[in-house]
Order: C-alpha cells, then structure tokens, then sequence
C-alpha cells in the first residue's frame, strides 16, 4: 500500500511525554472524542492517562503522536509495541476532534503509523471500532468504514457489558453463590487488593498466560503472553501509577494450596462512580464446579464493600464465548455495543 503526502496545513509530530503542554492537549483530544463517541463512559482519568503515556506497561514501548490542523492540535495517535511477544503485530488508537473530522487528519496519522511500523519491521496492525447491536439504532461508523476501505479484515467481534450495580437483584446471587458453593468442595476463598500475594505469584502468572490461550480470539493472529512473577508485580505497579485500584478473589484448591481460578475488577482513580471487569480464569483442571461464578460474586460484593460508590461495570467478552457471557448475563450484565476487532497485514 502506497502512502500519499501529508495534506496541506496538516503537521504529524512526536509527541514529547515531558512536554506538559503536549500531553495535555493530547488529553483534551482524547476526552473529547470519548465524550462524543462513546457518551455513556466515564470522563477520561488524567492520572490513567498520564500513567499511560509516561509509565509503559512492562514488556510494551508505546509512541504518541500529534496532529494539528493550520497550528491547532486536533488529533492524537498512540502506537502500541510489543516487544516480549507479538513482536510482529502492533496496535494503533487514532482520534481526531469531531468538528475537525474529513479533513484529512486520520488519514494522515494513519500513513505515519504506516510508515512507522513498516520501519519497524512489524508485519500486523491492529485497531478497534465501536458498532451498534443488532436492534440497536443505527449510527455513524466512519472508523469501521475507514478500515475496511485500507483493506483490514474484522477479525474478532467483542461484545461490551454493563452491570448496573443500582439494580442488583442479591437474593438472585445469593442463589447463584450458594448453588455454585455447593459443587466446590474442597476450595477456600481468597481476596486481596491491589499487588498480587507473593505465595499465588507463579499461579497467577500461568492463570494470566492463559486467557489469550482460552478466549475465542476469532481470525486474530494474537500470541498468548508468557508472563512470569516478576512481570505481574510490574504490570500491578504500572496499573498502581495510573491510580488503577484492583479488587481480586480467587479460589484454592485446598489439595496443593495452588491457587486456581481468578477474577479481578479495576477501579479507576476517577469517577467513583465506574469500574470495569477485567480478567476471569479457571484452570482447565479444575473446571467443571463453578469456581468462575463463585470469584466473580464473591469480588462483586468485596469490591462493592471498599466502593460504596460504585454504580456502573463494564466488561467485553468475544461475542462467540458462550460460557463467559452465560455467568455474566446471570449475575446481571446486559449488552451495550459491539467492538470489531480490525487487523491489517502490512
């Protein structure tokens, strides 16, 4: 694919993560565009945001990018790198500010990815858009429209959740719990906040490497992560900078002590008011006696006890992963939109 000239009046630079100025503008863009497209989300956390920008997740290099259009910054572009594995796929955010959309300024954050990942020596760019549900009224979708038109393949379609914590019905997970306790014999309930516990480290870096292994990942070429101990406490004091509480519960199995199912939530260090489901995983071994429903109630009710002004989850799961959308949808998640998964061989 050929990339054409930067448009006139239009400056793809750097940004400089030291540069106060930068970032926040690179912010304001960023709130904007979450504001518009995606109007029932929380307002954009600066201290996530910052962390994001000047405090990389380990095993990641991240570069950001400014557009501005006749001297005024209008759009943002932020180029993940992975460097542990995947080391052949990249993913890229382009925002533009909506009253300066159709000007050419994605186009051209685009062709600096391009040429960026190309120098790189990256083989896979991936993106991702938001679309409506079946049933849902329609809406403009210039991002889908924009992929599909540079030749990217929607690979994997997720399906966004939200659990409205004002309408729990308890007496329905009271049942719930007591039902999946009945078919756990033989394993404890254990939770903490934040950094993981030392003695669970090694299970759960193996619980972690296998999401990516168990979760439908569709026509993504995605490789499961490796991690180990020591990349988990990083990864927790990378989320800690970010201001990112984690509420987790896991299941023992009191057999070996091995720590065996988990599940965590993560609230930001603002609104109150929000928070999102993050990582839920069995081990094959033990599946079979609901330790999956039993983590994700139990952290429900220990998060809810540390965040009394929680009112909202969201979560994403593969439209296709049947059984994790089946605890889901009974604790009480209900769809939201859709979230197409855009890969493109470069």
């Amino acid at each position: 694919m050929d990339t054409a000239a930067t448009p006139v009046g239009i400056a793809v630079t750097p940004l400089d993560v030291a540069d106060d100025l930068a970032v926040e503008q690179a912010y304001a863009i960023r709130s904007a565009v979450i504001a518009a497209d995606l109007p029932d989300f929380p307002p954009l956390c600066r201290q996530r945001f910052l962390g994001q920008l000047r405090h990389p997740m380990p095993g990641e290099e991240d570069r950001f990018v400014l557009a501005h259009l006749d001297g005024r910054p209008v759009g943002y572009l932020a180029i993940e790198l992975p460097q542990l594995e995947n080391t052949e796929n990249a993913s890229i955010d382009i925002e533009v500010l909506p009253e300066y959309r159709r000007r050419g300024v994605g186009r051209a954050l685009f062709e600096y990815s391009l040429r960026t990942l190309r120098e790189l020596g990256r083989k896979r760019l991936n993106t991702v858009s938001v679309d409506v549900l079946p049933g849902q009224p329609p809406r403009e979708d210039p991002a889908a429209a924009f992929a599909a038109s540079v030749g990217a393949k929607n690979a994997l379609v997720d399906v966004r959740r939200r659990l409205d914590l004002t309408a729990l019905d308890q007496s329905h997970l009271d049942e719930l719990l007591a039902d999946a306790w009945g078919r756990a014999d033989g394993y404890s309930l254990v939770r903490w906040i934040g950094s993981a516990p030392a003695e669970y480290l090694d299970d759960i870096a193996y619980l972690d490497g296998r999401l990516v292994q168990d979760a439908p990942l569709g026509d993504l070429e995605w490789e499961a992560a490796k991690p180990d101990g020591e990349r988990i406490l990083a990864v927790d004091a990378a989320l800690a900078v970010r201001g990112r509480r984690l509420y987790s519960s896991g299941l023992r199995h009191d057999g070996t002590g091995r720590l065996v199912a988990w599940t965590m939530i993560d609230v930001g260090a603002t609104p109150s008011w929000h928070a999102f489901q993050q990582i839920t995983i069995v081990d094959p071994n033990h599946r079979g006696h609901r330790l999956g429903t039993i983590a994700k109630i139990e952290n429900l009710r220990w998060t809810l006890s540390h965040e009394p002004e929680l009112r909202v989850i969201d979560t994403w799961n593969a439209g296709v992963n049947d059984h994790m959308i089946s605890i889901n949808e009974a604790i009480g998640f209900r769809p939201a939109d859709s979230w197409n998964n855009w890969q493109l061989t470069l």
